[in-house]
């Protein structure tokens, strides 16, 4: 459950931006009022990159909501995806000013965590994966949830560390609601629907 509760702040920021202020009170009280004027820029820049809104995601069923605040860049399909079966996929572009909290993007039951992102099996038997790439200075993600655990929709699972890019890798017969240069919120826009699989069988 580590991080999971953050209030405004992601935890990982919290040592930098408290040692970022540090340096603009003593440089406030000690010197010249001027010579703050980089690091008080730079403790707004680190806020912006450490935020973390409390966002409450709306139930849709089937929903898959975004993962990320970001642009979508692509929409297609993926032959063999990172389960080993066809898929259709939505590529993010993550919002250099924008949160960093990745948050679920349906309902389900975390089946595998990797260095690049996590595996979801919803209640109906969709997989639903998350891929993160590009990652800045080379930070992995850092995932909050562990293997086995169930999370609902929107709900924060890990911390993306400057990540550049986040793909979300659905079943084939998902039907996506974004198109190539939309925007999305994390948690609180749907990017797609799936069937589930009892609707597929019928």
């Amino acid at each position: 459950m580590y991080g999971r509760q953050n209030s405004f702040v992601a935890q990982e920021g919290l040592p930098l931006l408290a040692l970022v202020f540090v340096v603009v009170v003593f440089l406030i009280f000690s010197s010249s009022p001027w010579l703050a004027a980089f690091p008080s820029f730079l403790f707004i820049l680190l806020f912006m990159i450490f935020r973390d809104p409390q966002r409450s995601a709306r139930s849709v069923a089937l929903g898959v909501f975004s993962p990320v605040d970001g642009e979508v860049i692509e929409v297609g399909y993926v032959e063999v995806g990172e389960i080993g079966v066809a898929t259709l996929k939505v590529k993010i572009r993550v919002n250099s000013l924008g949160t960093y909290t990745a948050r679920t993007p349906t309902e389900g039951t975390i089946k595998d965590l990797g260095r690049r992102g996590l595996w979801l099996q919803t209640d109906e038997g969709d997989d639903i994966v998350l891929v993160f790439k590009d990652h800045r200075l080379g930070l992995a993600p850092k995932a909050f949830a562990q293997i086995g655990e169930r999370l609902g929709q929107g709900q924060r699972c890990a911390y993306l560390r400057l990540t550049g890019t986040a793909e979300i890798q659905l079943p084939v017969d998902a039907r996506t609601l974004v198109e190539v240069g939309q925007s999305v919120v994390a948690g609180v826009d749907v990017i797609a629907n799936v069937r589930g699989s009892h609707e597929a069988a019928t």
